[in-house]
Order: C-alpha cells, then structure tokens, then sequence
C-alpha cells in the first residue's frame, strides 16, 4: 500500500563527516530503542493534529502468489525481498542478508539510475565498468557490472551500461554469494551479492503523474506515469511510463540526453496471473568525463581535479539503444502447488569514440590522450520454468522448489584503438584537440560499421531445494542444489571464426537456516557458493589451452536481525574465499590462489520517533589477496575496497509545516588502493546530501515539490578505484549538483 499523507514530513540536521565510532555508536542506539506499535509505511508520516488530507494508491501484485513486500515503517525500504528462487520473503524468515528500496526513496533522493539508488546502501560503492561509461557496483568488496543485474529474477535483461529509474518499482540487493539462488550470472559477477530489479504494474487505483525537472548545468526532465486497470474486478492493468531528460550537467560541457517508454501489462484470475513490459531507452552522452588511469611511471595517486573541470575530449561520445521484454505466468495447480514460467529479451547497439586519459605525472597532472572507438550489438535470450509447493509431513512443513533456467546472448563487437598516436594535455588543465583521424598504425578488430560476433555465453541450470518448518515454525532449515553448465565460445574479430570454447559444470549446494528467538529477533546462518567461468592458461604456461574447472567462491555467514515494528535493523559477518589461478614455480597455470574478504555489516532502517525515519549502516571490511604467486602482492588489499564505508540518511518531517519535510545523507568511504602492491593510496572521502519535500493540494490534485543538492559542500574527490578486476583506474566524483522537480497527481 502506499499512501501520501499531506502532513509533516522529515528531516534531520545531520552532521558532516562523523567518526566511525560515532555512526557506529548512533546506529546501535537506535536498535536498542524499544519496541513501538507498528505504524503504516508510507511516503510520510501521517501528524493527527495537522494532515491537509490522504491520497491512497494500494499497489497490486506483479503476476505473483507472493506480490510485493509490504513496506516497512517509513517507507524507504520493503520488509523483505526476493531470495532468488526461493521467492520472495520476509526479511526476519531469510536467511540472507536482503534490503529492498522503494519507489518513494528513489523519487524523494531524485535517484536516477542503478547507481544513484544504491548510494542509499552502506554495503555497495558505486564505480564505473572498464573503458566507457558502465556503472558497477563493488558488493562486499566485488564487482558486480550493471550487465548481471536482474530484471524480475531474469539476468541481462534491460539496458546494460546505464538503466535509468522510470523502468523499475524498487531495487533488491541480496548480499552474498548467489549461485544456487540465481545461478551463475553470465558475466561472472554475484559474488559478493546481486541486484534485481522489480517492474511497475497498475496499482488498484487510477494513477495520472506528470513530472517536470531541472538541474545544474541546465539539465530538463519530462516524465509521465499512467497506469489503469479494466475490468469488473479490475483484473487487467496498464501501466506505461515515458521520460525524456536533456541538457547539460554539473560537469562543464558535458551532455546527457535520455528518451524511455515502457509499458506494463498484467491480468489476474482465481488460478492464473499473467504479464509483461516491452521497453525502449535511448541513452547518449557527449563529453562525458572519462576514467583515468596512472602511467607506470606515476608513484603517487594525484590530488582529485577541480569537480567541474572536464578532460574529456570535445569529440568523446558514448550512445546505448536498448529494446527489451518480458513475459511471466503463474498457474496454481492446486492450493499447494504452483507452475511459473518465465521469458524475456533484450536487443541493444551501442557506439562511442573514446578518449581516456592517462596521467604520466602526478605533481603536475601531465596526462595522454589517444583515440579509441567501439560498436556493439547485443542478442539476449533467457527463460525460466518452475515448480513451488507446500506441504506438511510428520509434523515438519516443506515449501519446496524445482527450478530449470536458460541464458543465451550473442556479442557483436569491433573496435579501433590509436593508442599509439596519442595527444598531449593534463588533468588540471585540460587541452582540448579535434578529432584525430586513425593512423596508419591504428590497432583494429573487425569492421566499426558492421561488427561481426566475437563471443556467445550460454547457461543452462536445474535446481531444488526445499525449506523445512520446525519447532511450529521457530526454526526454519533451507538445503539446496543447483546444477549449472557453463559455455562460453570467444571468436576471432572481423571473420567471426572460432578461436576457443569454454565447456565446464559444476554443481552447487546450499545450506541455510534461521531461528526466531521471538517476534523481534532471528539468527542466521548460511553456506553458499559463487560459481564464475575458469580462465584457460597462456600460451607461455606448459599447460597452454588448458580450461580450468569453473571458480567456485565460498561464502560463510551468521547474522541476527530486530523487528521492532517501527525500528528495525541486522547485524552480519562473513567471509568469502575466491580462487585465482597463476603460474607454479613448474610453470603450470592452475587454480593455486585465492583472495578473502571477510567483513561485518551493520545495517538500520525505519521511524526512530515519530516523523523521524533512519536509513544507513556501516561496513567494516578486511579483503585481502591471500596467495598469488608473488610476494609483492600476497598480504596486500584488494583494489578499489576500503576498510570502511557508512551511510547515515535521516529524513524529518517539519512541525508546524504540515507537507514539508527534509532530508540529509552523509557518505563515508574510506581509503583504498589503485594497485595491487598497495603503492598507490587513494584517499578516502566523505559526502553530505541534503533535500526537501513539500506535498500540498491544488484544487484537489496532489502535488509534490522536491529539492535536492548532492554534494552540498562541493568536494573534489576520487569517488572510486578500479571497477574491472585486477585494474585501478580512478572516476572523478561529481560536484555539488542541484536539482528540482514538481509532480502532479491529476
């Protein structure tokens, strides 16, 4: 349900840069606040003596037995999630660690993509896929790139460098390990956790929204969101959302254009529910600023430059076309037993001419430049069938799951890199050159006007499990195993010709339970594992062409959670080995290291009083690169994670000022390295966000004003390290960025 209730809402005056002592400290206070009767979740808190008035819009299900989480008090997050196929759950039922962000947070933090959601998250960094534009998101110290994000439980599905907000109600993020959950993700990522992305269906009520918003830099947005249902019960809905942003940014010169439409479509009956999204974005970026990577001769990390000064080149572009969709159906065989299918598509271009820039001095910011373009084409197939029941047996209750699955895609790929006829200029000062035609040493692969297939990657999986009920539900026990095959064909550029297949399978357990010790508080505990495509040895190894066995990470976890009612928060550790392979001192190229991280989470959400509503959390980590094959780098952090990273997010509603409220986040990240042997420290860095929402009545309407400014004291910072394994390349932090929006509800 969500309800807009027209009275205070919220702020907190947070203060910049805490210790971690002290968030640490303020965030234990809080779930140490005692229990409170449970209020209804909603975009503010309803003040009896002061609501103008309410506007009810009651969310519907997608075509799901098991729907939506209900929101939790607040609002910001949901009660639960999806736990991969063991649907979705209540977080105190789960033995994971799973938070899922509402709508109504990524509309009140003017969230924008993927990204912008999870800067709300204490357990993820944001930072940027190699070489273009690619948001990635490091999950308990790994790399997860937005292409393995899921759509509805089905990975690869939407735009894969960018996915803007108006496509999706909430963001899931499930930490840990996920191979038997989701199976193997086709770009290897969900080690350290995954992220699903749940559609819009039509709520039960009419819904006519309109959008308009500016930002810095003279950045516009336009967006509708119609949704109806028809019907006598009103068992089919429509909900179609179209967007367009254009215009500037913070960044000088630099431009981003977005055109979206989605439509979304379900009908329901006693047995069967049914849906689909067909969707469309066009993402173009000119002069977008680029990665920066450090010249081996560079044995410093420079000073971040100026926030709004733009290197890139005024020629740089990046442009991504996506269409994608989408068919799911669930049948209820009888009232234990339930079929589901699942099916959806994804075909995308992309084209970009490149110049990242390559600091050489670190003093001076003395930086090279050198032209490299790119065309891609994506096919993307994937489906899934499954069975779920119930039942009860001797006493001990059963939901149970068989699961089979498929993942087909097809890349088309060409490039030319003139990295040898590079062009001179400088972080500080950046030098601006036309565009350079190719030279005659251009290194190129395929044709950039009709790029041939370069790779395909295929999984295919069967899993069951079964989640067992004892001590009249107290303690709850979940086993599982999935069967996954791994095949991946890499082919040669500009004649499509084979060049090497990877075959591999492996099967992969879980075991998980939970104990409720009361209604408040649940212990976890699982054991999971990572499943990522095994790398072939080099041609220098005496085993050259050898695939090794898939990688298989491993994770361990305990935990405890507290529902409070209105307050609620977990507390968790793990601690994740994954394998790396290098050459033995007999020059065999084999799975013979690993790295570790092993870290504790700390997470809060909730009302801590009424009109005050918390969100944030704190991650201590230790990831270290345990054996490598050499002493410079064995003992060492891994690149790009920090010790630390905090989020705090208060949200306040204003006494007197029935509608408004203000909201603060303070980002805490710390240092971290830009290489493997830890010579090169990037400093850490913290940032306060503030906004403001004022909700009001015009003639009958509701209206929403918001504000937001994002890096209020405008730090200059590196806001990320590395974002592709085994490379340090740097991303510029944004500046302090405004921006206003008014929705209207007709």
């Amino acid at each position: 349900m969500r309800n807009f209730h027209l009275s205070s809402p919220s702020r907190k005056r947070p203060v910049f840069a805490p210790t971690p002592a002290a968030i640490a400290a303020a965030m234990l206070c809080v779930l140490a606040l005692p229990s409170a009767q449970a209020q209804t979740a909603s975009t503010t808190t309803a003040n009896d003596d002061k609501t103008l008035s309410t506007v009810t819009v009651n969310a519907s299900a997608d075509a799901s037995a098991q729907g939506l989480s209900p929101a939790y008090a607040g609002g910001q997050v949901a009660h639960g999630g999806r736990a991969g196929v063991l649907g979705t759950r209540d977080a105190m039922e789960t033995p994971f660690s799973i938070t899922s962000y509402t709508n109504e947070l990524l509309q009140d933090r003017h969230a924008r993509s993927v990204g912008d959601v999870l800067q709300n998250d204490p357990t993820v960094r944001v930072a940027r896929g190699f070489g273009n534009f690619q948001e990635a998101y490091f999950i308990r110290g790994f790399i997860l790139d937005s292409d393995d994000t899921a759509y509805n439980g089905l990975y690869s599905l939407l735009p894969r460098q960018y996915i803007a907000t108006e496509l999706f109600e909430r963001v899931e993020v499930l930490r840990g390990a996920s191979a038997f959950l989701s199976g193997a993700s086709p770009g290897g990522g969900g080690i350290g956790g995954s992220i699903n992305l749940l559609p819009k269906r039509a709520p039960n009520e009419p819904l006519n929204r309109v959008t308009f918003g500016v930002g810095s830099g003279g950045q516009t947005q336009v967006a509708a969101d119609i949704a109806r249902r028809f019907g006598p019960d009103g068992s089919t809905g429509i909900r179609v959302n179209a967007a367009s942003h254009q215009g500037g940014t913070a960044v000088n010169d630099e431009d981003a254009r977005l055109g979206l439409l989605a439509v979304g479509l379900d009908w329901r009956s006693r047995d069967v529910r049914l849906s689909g999204d067909i969707g469309w974005q066009d993402h173009k970026l000119q002069r977008t600023r680029t990665n920066v990577t450090l010249g081996p001769s560079v044995a410093s990390v420079p000073a971040a430059p100026d926030n709004q000064t733009n290197f890139a080149q005024p020629w740089s572009y990046s442009n991504e076309r996506d269409t994608f969709g989408t068919l799911r159906g669930e049948w209820d065989i009888n009232t234990s037993v339930t079929a589901w299918a699942a099916a959806g598509a994804r075909r995308s271009e992309e084209a970009n001419a490149l110049a990242n820039l390559t600091v050489n001095n670190a003093a001076t910011g003395a930086a090279t430049t050198y032209r490299f373009d790119n065309t891609r084409k994506d096919s993307v197939n994937t489906g899934e069938l499954g069975l779920r029941g119930k039942l009860q047996a001797g006493g001990v209750g059963h939901e149970w799951v068989v699961v089979a699955s498929a993942f087909s895609a097809e890349k088309k790929n060409a490039y030319a890199m003139d990295y040898a006829n590079t062009q001179a200029t400088n972080l500080y000062g950046p030098v601006a050159t036309s565009l350079p035609a190719f030279s005659a040493n251009a290194f190129r692969g395929g044709d950039l006007a009709n790029p041939l297939r370069t790779g395909i990657t295929r999984l295919t999986s069967f899993a069951v499990g079964d989640t067992l009920a004892l001590m009249d539900q107290r303690l709850l026990l979940t086993a599982g195993l999935r069967h996954q095959k791994i095949d991946i064909g890499n082919y040669a550029y500009g004649t499509a010709a084979l060049t090497d297949r990877y075959e591999q399978s492996r099967t992969s357990p879980l075991l998980a339970g939970v104990f409720k010790l009361d209604k408040s508080v649940s212990l976890y505990a699982n054991y999971v594992e990572g499943l990522s495509q095994g790398q072939t040895a080099p041609s220098t190894a005496a085993n050259r062409g050898d695939m090794l066995a898939p990688y298989v990470s491993r994770q361990k976890e305990v935990g405890v959670k507290y529902d409070g009612g209105r307050v609620g928060g977990s507390l968790a550790f793990f601690s994740t080995d994954k394998p790396r392979a290098y050459l033995d001192s007999n020059n065999v190229f084999g799975t013979n290291g690993k790295d570790r991280h092993q870290g504790l989470e700390l997470a809060v959400q909730g009302e801590a009083t009424k009109g005050l509503r918390l969100l944030g959390g704190l991650t201590w980590l230790d990831a270290k690169q345990q054996t490598t094959g050499s002493a410079t780098t064995d003992g060492k952090r891994v690149i790009g994670v920090p010790k630390l990273q905090a989020n705090l997010g208060a949200e306040w509603d204003v006494p007197g000022l029935p509608g408004l409220a203000l909201d603060g986040r303070v980002v805490h990240t710390g240092a971290s390295y830009a290489n493997a042997t830890n010579t090169l420290r990037v400093s850490g860095w913290n940032r306060l966000d503030v906004g403001a929402r004022y909700l009001t009545e015009v003639q009958g309407r509701l209206v929403t004003l918001r504000a937001r400014i994002d890096n209020l004291t405008n730090r200059n910072y590196w806001a990320s390290a590395g974002g592709y394994p085994g490379q340090g390349y740097l991303v510029v932090g944004a500046p302090r960025t405004l921006s206003i929006s008014a929705s209207v509800d007709f």
